[in-house]
Order: C-alpha cells, then structure tokens, then sequence
C-alpha cells in the first residue's frame, strides 16, 4: 500500500510520525475530521482535487494505522462514515499548529 513503511525507525520518532500522517492528503483528511465525522462523499467535496481511489487509499492506511474510525450502516445504499479515534484526535493540537504555520508564512506571505 504505501511506498514506505518500516517496522523498525531507528530512533526516529519524526520518521514514525510522518510515515502515518505524510502524503498530500493524509494531513487534510485528518484535519477535516477534526471538525466531526464526515461520510465519504463529503470528503470528496471538502478535496475536490483527490481523486476517489486516493482518497480510499489514504482513509484505509489511516484505518489501518488505527488513526481514522470507519463505520457501515447496514442500509441500502450503504452508508459509511468516517470519524478520528482517540489515537487520530490527539493529533489535533499539531495538525492546528500546522494550519496555523501554513496561514502565517505560506498564504498570508505570499498573498493568497
């Protein structure tokens, strides 16, 4: 599934982290979820420029990484939806903090 993936991090707690949450969409879709649960569709419209097997991709590594809470109700059509779990949501405080360093020095610097 992704591209690196290691058991063992030598002592590099960054190298863990970014592993888990690094990618182009893993960091927003946690930082949506931070505002509430969110059905699969309503990702796609909050990310418009990911394609719908990025998406998937990314939201099962999260799954799998025990960051993200998948839940299926058994209705016709399916409906699933998407939620942090305690592990996701102690990421909130950083995933600001990153909001926070993009508004200062990326969007506000360069006028956008």
């Amino acid at each position: 599934m992704r591209k690196q993936r290691h058991e063992i991090y030598e002592r590099c707690p960054v190298e863990a982290t970014l592993d888990m949450i690094g990618g182009k969409w893993k960091g927003v879709i946690l930082f949506r979820l931070t505002e509430g649960t969110k059905r699969f569709g309503e990702l796609r419209k909050l990310l418009p420029k990911v394609t719908q097997r990025t998406l998937t991709q990314a939201l099962r590594e999260l799954e799998h990484d025990g960051l993200v809470a998948r839940r299926i109700y058994a209705e016709v059509p399916p409906k699933v939806e998407y939620s942090l779990t305690d592990l996701g949501r102690s990421l909130k405080p950083l995933l600001v903090r990153l909001r926070d360093w993009g508004q200062t020095y990326v969007i506000d610097r360069n006028g956008r």
